[in-house]
């Protein structure tokens, strides 16, 4: 799956840039139509405890808003992906998380920064093996998250686009069920197409990661597909099923200028 932006998304980003808090009650319902698009209107188990979300109520920073889902380790055996949904963005799938064989079969925590670009509710989907739905949500208010200007100047973000930096550290056993975690960072502006050059004024072109898989050795721990609401240089940490001490975490992603980016980290045994 891949998340562009429509004309029609993007005129109601617009309209909906700076709702104030009154506003938040008289917010259009968008998710039976973002249930039928994406989901294709099947059944959802809400609230069943299969994903759990962690969000602010307000967000500090719209631009880079935390977002935690766990899937708890009951539910991980059979979960087979998850995907955020940012009801009120211009591209409202934030992303998809696909569980490969390393996944583990712990609590597994998927944690990032997303874009927020009005209040909304976000809605976290859970897919387990059987076709079933998990879905929880939470309300964020937070207002023009999507076409907040870059925090570097064009140049410096072309020189580090594409770096990155990965780590692998053991679980301490309490939040995240002993299953070791990583993390990834990637210098990348993750452009959203609603973002204008603070020297010239002009419109700046969207550029973003697409997709990405993380591997523990030779094994899948996750793909992801995602869009413009991952926050400007992508920080992802996860947790993954324990392998052999030579094993490594490799990352390699893909934007939309067709660049391959790859980083790995050192082997610090499991």
């Amino acid at each position: 799956m891949t998340f562009r932006l429509t004309t029609a998304l993007l005129a109601c980003a617009a309209s909906l840039m700076a709702a104030p808090a009154s506003f938040a009650a008289e917010i259009k319902d968008v998710w039976p139509e973002l249930h039928r698009d994406v989901f294709q209107s099947r059944e959802l188990l809400q609230d069943s405890g299969g994903i759990i979300m962690e969000a602010p109520d307000r967000a500090e920073d719209a631009a880079l808003t935390p977002i935690t889902l766990r899937v708890p380790a009951a539910f991980a055996a059979n979960a087979k992906k998850v995907t955020l949904v940012i009801d009120h963005n211009p591209s409202p799938v934030a992303f998809e998380v696909a569980f490969g064989s390393a996944a583990g079969t712990g609590d597994r925590i998927i944690s990032t920064r997303v874009r927020v670009d009005s209040y909304t509710d976000i809605h976290a989907v859970m897919e387990t093996t059987d076709g079933k739905l998990h879905m929880v949500k939470k309300f964020v208010k937070a207002a023009g998250g999507c076409s907040a200007p870059a925090l570097k100047d064009p140049d410096a973000i072309l020189a580090e686009i594409g770096k990155m930096k990965v780590t692998a550290t053991a679980g301490d056993g309490s939040t995240t069920g002993a299953l070791p975690e990583g993390q990834l960072m990637i210098k990348h502006p993750q452009y959203s197409g609603l973002q204008t050059n603070q020297a010239t004024g002009y419109w700046i072109p969207f550029k973003y990661i697409t997709n990405m898989e993380v591997k523990r050795g030779a094994e899948t721990v996750f793909t992801l597909t995602g869009g413009i609401s991952i926050s400007e240089d992508p920080n992802i940490r996860f947790t993954y099923a324990p392998g052999n001490p030579d094993d490594v975490i490799e990352v390699t992603a893909s934007d939309t200028d067709n660049r391959t980016m790859k980083g790995a980290s050192v082997s610090k045994g499991s």
